[in-house]
Formats: structure tokens, sequence, C-alpha cells
């Protein structure tokens, strides 16, 4: 008896948890949106303000910068004034200029660029894209000497190869390949999409023998966990966030550089976005079916390891510190119903985990005040920044804000484009 009102129990919550998503409509994911971005806002009222965990930060640094990628997101869903002001009061400090100056080869320190380079692209204005063109301009023609012993720098100066070795982990695709992106659709010179290619190339294929894992679909963190590194359990260690990274990267990478083709057996329809200027269109058709295709691979592997909660594990293929991760999912959430919408992936086979993914978000991490609940702090493995919990603050809360806006901006876009289930 009691095991039959245990099933049946299960079902009565089940069909609640159907019915819920059924009813999910796209003002239902604004105002939720909102929420999280007004309690952020409030709680940070001052942009210029550096950040202190541990040591003085300027809020240049990229934990704000994919904040503001997230912001910039809702605004284009939701436009209001103040986003803007918040934003060029933020970028105005610090001079339109990466972290640490022009010289900087650090993805992380670049990552603010996008957002400079998207108000750019709103409303012009010199400043916003001088100081990110001089920094690209000058790690075009700079080699990682970290990667080679100080007597061998002038060798390594004179080597090719050393100009793309910069991005070391997965995470700097996300942080610094959309801005070369973003400055070749600016500016129509195909120098900087294919530099960006060969750096991506470089940290997928080349560094310890390649970070992507093409058979599974999924990426290494860096040279630290490739095999024969295992998780306790025996199984391989694939970092929620990290790949996540990757995978928002190819969205605004991709998004950048369209007129795509479609690509054949996941999907139709052609994407649609700002056309690359000039002869540099073939380029960029040539380097996207690359990312297209790891794009397509991601996403099936993402399918097979999603959480029967809707939301994914630090962990995505272990049991190893097994639970509910926010930001991860978030990312995933952002690059599923993007690629749902724009043709990439069949709404039949994929549609269903974006709305198990917001409903899970929604109920499992969202307080009623809008703090973001479930956020692994900052890290590069599993085991950083635990135990999770709904109640816990992370590290830095900025970040998390950023991808949770990401993702959930690009399911708004999806529901009020009607995909079909």
């Amino acid at each position: 008896m009691r095991k039959t009102m245990t099933i049946w129990i299960a079902m009565l919550l089940s069909a609640a948890s159907i019915h819920a998503q059924g009813t999910t409509t796209a003002d239902d994911v604004l105002a939720t949106l909102r929420r999280a971005n007004d309690y952020f806002m409030a709680k940070y009222a001052d942009p210029t303000r550096a950040t202190y965990v541990k040591k003085v930060r300027p809020s240049s640094l990229w934990t704000r910068a994919v904040y503001y990628e997230g912001l910039m997101a809702l605004n284009d869903v939701d436009p209001q004034q103040r986003y803007l002001d918040y934003v060029d009061r933020w970028a105005e400090f610090h001079q339109w200029t990466p972290r640490d100056g022009v010289n900087t080869c650090d993805a992380d320190n670049q990552c603010c660029a996008q957002t400079y380079l998207m108000r750019y692209m709103q409303v012009g204005g010199e400043e916003k894209l001088l100081p990110t063109r001089q920094n690209l301009d000058h790690q075009l023609l700079t080699p990682n000497l970290k990667l080679v012993p100080k007597n061998e720098w002038e060798t390594a100066k004179a080597n090719a190869v050393n100009l793309y070795g910069w991005w070391t982990w997965i995470d700097a695709i996300q942080m610094a390949m959309p801005v070369y992106a973003q400055m070749t659709t600016i500016t129509g010179e195909k120098k900087y999409f294919e530099h960006a290619m060969k750096m991506y190339c470089w940290t997928r294929d080349t560094l310890a023998g390649g970070l992507f894992n093409e058979k599974e679909g999924l990426w290494w963190r860096d040279k630290d966990f490739v095999p024969p590194y295992k998780e306790p359990d025996g199984r391989q260690c694939y970092w929620s966030r990290g790949n996540g990274w990757v995978y928002a990267a190819l969205v605004r990478v991709m998004e950048s550089l369209t007129p795509i083709p479609s690509p054949k057996g996941e999907g139709g329809a052609k994407v649609q976005g700002t056309k690359v200027q000039g002869s540099n269109a073939l380029r960029a058709f040539n380097g996207s079916s690359l990312l297209r295709k790891d794009f397509i691979k991601m996403s099936k592997a993402l399918l097979q390891c999603q959480r029967e909660d809707g939301l994914w594990n630090v962990s995505l293929v272990s049991s190893n510190y097994e639970g509910k991760e926010l930001t991860g999912t978030s990312l995933f959430l952002y690059g599923l119903s993007w690629g749902i919408r724009n043709g990439l992936l069949p709404a039949k086979k994929y549609r269903a985990a974006c709305d198990r993914a917001w409903q899970a978000l929604q109920h499992d991490c969202v307080h009623a005040d809008g703090f973001l609940g479930w956020v692994q702090g900052t890290g590069k493995e599993p085991k950083d920044g635990q135990p999770l919990s709904y109640t816990r603050v992370p590290d830095f809360e900025d970040f998390g804000t950023g991808c949770f806006l990401l993702g959930g901006s690009e399911y708004y876009k999806l529901l009020k484009q009607g995909v079909s289930k």
C-alpha cells in the first residue's frame, strides 16, 4: 500500500510539473529575469566600485564583464534606459579599455570588450572601439612566451605557432573569441576572425593533445584534466561551466558572423543575423562551419547528461559532486534555445530540454527577492566552491547573474517566436 501511494504521489508531481511547463509564458520568464537583475543592480548600485574578494579587483574583471553580457541580452528583450545607463557608466569609468590596458593578452581581461563593442555597434563613438582594436592588433603580433623556456624566447618569437597559444583554458574561448568576431563584423577585416580561429583550433586540437573530445562532444577544462586524469569514480572530468563557456562562445561568434548556411541533418532554417562586410563573408563561412559542427556535437552530448530535474551537474558525466548548479545550466539553456530558434537544432528533439531547464532554474534557484541559489563560485573544476546550496552566496555574484540573464533572455525569445515542440 505504501509503495502504491508513493507511486501515485510521484505521478501527481510529474503531472503538475508537465502542466507548469505547458503554461510558462514569455511574460513569466521576463518577470523572473527582471527580478534577478533588479536584485543585482540594487545590491551593486555603483557599477564603478571595485570588488573585494580576498583582494581588490576593478569592476572590469571577467566576472563583472559576464554580467554585462547578460544585461545586454536582457535589454535586447526588455529595453530600458536604466540598463544602458548602468552599462555606460561602467564602461566610461574604465575608458572602454580592456582590464590591464591595451597590451594585455589575457582573455579574462578582454571579456569586458564584448559589451564595449556591442555599445559601439548601437550608438557609435570611436572611443568605444579604438582601445579594443589596439589590444587585438597587439595580440595578433605577440607570441605566448610562457609556452617555452626563457632561453628559447628569441626562437619562439619567430615561431608563428606561439602566436596562437594564448587560450590555455577553455573559459578563455568565451572570454575573448566573441571580441574577435565582433571586430571582424565592425571592420570587415578578416585578420581578426582568422587569428581567433587559429587560437581556437590550437586549444581544440593541439594543447595537451587537444582539449575537445570529438568522440564524446565535450571539453576538458585545461591540460590538467585530459586523460589519464579521471574523476574518483573513474569517469572523465567534463566541468559543466567550462563546457558552458565554450557553448556560449560558439553561439556568440556564429551570431556575429552570419549569414551561415544551414547544416545538414540538424535543422533547416538559415541563421539570420549581422552580415559580415565585404570579402570577409567567405572566410566567415569557412571558419564558422567548424564552429557549427562543434556546436551540434556539444548539443547532442549535453542532451544526454541533463539531470531528470532539468539542471546539469557540475561534473557532466561523473558522480563526483552530483547536484544542482545554475551557471552551467543557464549557459546550456542559452545555447539550446538559440540553436532551436535559428534552425541548427530541431525543436522536436531539444525543446523539452529547454523547458525543463527553465522550470528547474525558476523553481529551484530563484529566490523571491531575485537572489540566485545553486551558483558554483569561481574555480575550474567540480570541487571548487563546494558545497553548493539554495542559500549560499558565491564568492562573486555577478557572473552567475550574467549567465542566468543570457539563458533566460534567449529562452524568452524562443517562447516569443512560438517554435512548436
